[in-house]
């Protein structure tokens, strides 16, 4: 029997920042919509919101905190989990959105790339250690572990640290309501080859689209709703209703491409790492994609789901969710050696990702 390279995981870590926000932070907000403020009392407003979305809280960094620094802590945590020495990472990939956003700033700071920050904030010496960023959307993260898989798999690459983190609390427009979905994390994640191996584990299958030219302008940068606001910022803006439609249509087809890639089916799936942007979307998503293979109703306990208490922290959530369950701090959820999972993620892009992983 031939010998294979797998993409294994070695390691996780993730930094859930201590400031827990509820609804009730909002009540005093002052939510437009097309320059006209709404009619309705924020308490009504909010519990429609966590209705729809299923979020209850989000977590905001501390005001002394940037993005590179809590993707820092992340990374270390992740290192300390594998037992690793950190000057044999060959890769340092950081996936987010709008690098370092200062409080207060609405200014971002990508410069050098927040891979280099965090290498400097761990002290690794190694120049071999090649450390940069990806922007990708809320994908961005399951990009980065495809990327790793490709490296390792190449014989280029042994072990790869992939971050996920955001501050997404610095660019959110307070007076958008849809700005209560967003929240700030990090999660990391060591992936490392497995050589010589008798069967073959780790990353199975990956698949990847890019739906720009209808869907593009889906999650894009814009003016702050109130209409007095003058100050020139731009935050972060969504179609929700079209992003919703999108998603459930396209997600699913993605994520069936990547397991019959791997030559499986779904119902060789174990458990099912997606990002958390929606409850009702992620739940409409799965519902999908076991009618595509026929099958009319989702296992429970198929999908974990920290979005009520974390809200959707962009890059982070996937990573994130993993390294809490893998240390079983999601109730009823955790993995065992030979289980099947799903990563999956969509977002700006319109970018929609998933790859497959035996434990």
């Amino acid at each position: 029997m031939s010998k294979t390279i797998n993409t294994v995981i070695t390691g996780t870590g993730s930094y859930i920042p201590e400031n827990i926000i509820s609804g009730d932070e909002f009540l005093n907000s002052t939510f437009f919509e097309n320059g006209n403020r709404l009619e309705k009392e924020n308490a009504e407003i909010i519990h429609k919101f966590s209705e729809i979305t299923e979020i209850v809280e989000r977590r905001y960094v501390c005001s002394d905190l940037q993005n590179n620094q809590i993707g820092a802590k992340a990374a270390e945590n992740a290192i300390e989990n594998a037992g690793i020495d950190k000057e044999t990472l060959d890769y340092i990939i950081f996936c987010h959105n709008f690098g370092d956003v200062p409080l207060n700033s609405n200014r971002t700071d990508i410069l050098p790339s927040l891979a280099s920050k965090v290498k400097q904030q761990l002290g690794i010496l190694n120049p071999d250690c090649v450390a940069y960023d990806i922007i990708f959307g809320c994908p961005g993260w399951v990009q980065g572990a495809i990327q790793a898989d490709y490296y390792i798999k190449s014989g280029d690459a042994k072990r790869v640290l992939v971050i996920g983190a955001e501050t997404l609390s610095r660019i959110i427009d307070p007076h958008d309501r849809d700005s209560m979905i967003f929240s700030d994390g990090a999660g990391a994640v060591i992936f490392q080859a497995e050589d010589e191996a008798d069967t073959k584990n780790g990353i199975l299958a990956h698949k990847t689209e890019t739906h720009a030219v209808n869907y593009g302008n889906l999650l894009t940068m814009g003016k702050g709703f109130h209409p007095e606001e003058t100050n020139g910022n731009l935050y972060l803006k969504m179609n929700g209703r079209k992003l919703y439609e999108f998603a459930v249509v396209q997600v699913p087809q993605v994520i069936k491409k990547a397991i019959d890639k791997a030559g499986l089916s779904v119902e060789d799936v174990n458990i099912v790492f997606v990002h958390q942007a929606n409850g009702k979307m992620d739940a409409a998503i799965m519902k999908r994609l076991f009618k595509l293979y026929g099958l009319d109703s989702v296992p429970e306990n198929l999908v974990p789901m920290t979005i009520s208490w974390l809200g959707n922290s962009s890059v982070a959530t996937v990573p994130t969710l993993l390294d809490l369950v893998l240390k079983e701090q999601v109730k009823g959820y955790k993995v065992k050696k030979g289980d099947v999972a799903v990563f999956a993620s969509v977002g700006a892009g319109m970018h929609i990702n998933a790859f497959i992983y035996k434990f």
